[in-house]
């Protein structure tokens, strides 16, 4: 049923300020693995990102959200404006959760390497997709990637040269 007091997040990004207010995502089915995507989209458009680079976010988005379904039984993604000196603009993408941690990350960050039986190429793949990225993690405590990608990339794709 329609609410006219809650408005579609591309209304409350049109009219937000200048500094964008985060946008949180909670994932525990799979359904809100595509809310996140669809979420996560509209703010990379707001912010101006080309087809290739919200493609690219969009992927990112989706093989975060899958690890938390399927690693950590759910957790929340939060995107990000962010603005650094040197880079610009930017969007941050951070997952959290309150699984059961990765033992080795070297070893999880290899491209072939799954604990779920599948291609492996989830983290190795959200690693190449973004500019900046870091995992964190605590064996019992949980798991917290946060990746970046800037409006205007420091490396260019073949296909954008």
């Amino acid at each position: 049923m329609y609410d006219p007091r809650i408005q579609p997040l591309h209304r409350m990004l049109e009219q937000s300020q200048p500094m964008m207010e985060p946008v949180t995502c909670p994932i525990r089915k799979e359904v809100d693995v595509y809310l996140a995507m669809s979420r996560g989209r509209v703010m990379a458009e707001h912010l101006g990102f080309k087809l290739v680079d919200r493609t690219r976010i969009e992927i990112v988005i989706l093989e975060l959200a899958r690890n938390l379904l399927v690693h950590a039984n759910g957790g929340q993604m939060i995107f990000r404006r962010i603005e650094h000196s040197d880079y610009g603009l930017g969007m941050a993408i951070e997952s959290i959760d309150q699984g059961p941690g990765i033992a080795d990350i070297e070893l999880a960050m290899q491209d072939g390497y799954s604990t779920a039986h599948t291609l492996g190429a989830g983290l190795p793949g959200v690693r190449r997709l973004t500019d900046q990225f870091q995992i964190e993690s605590q064996v019992g405590i949980g798991t917290r990637v946060y990746a970046v990608k800037w409006l205007q990339s420091l490396r260019r794709s073949i296909y954008e040269r």
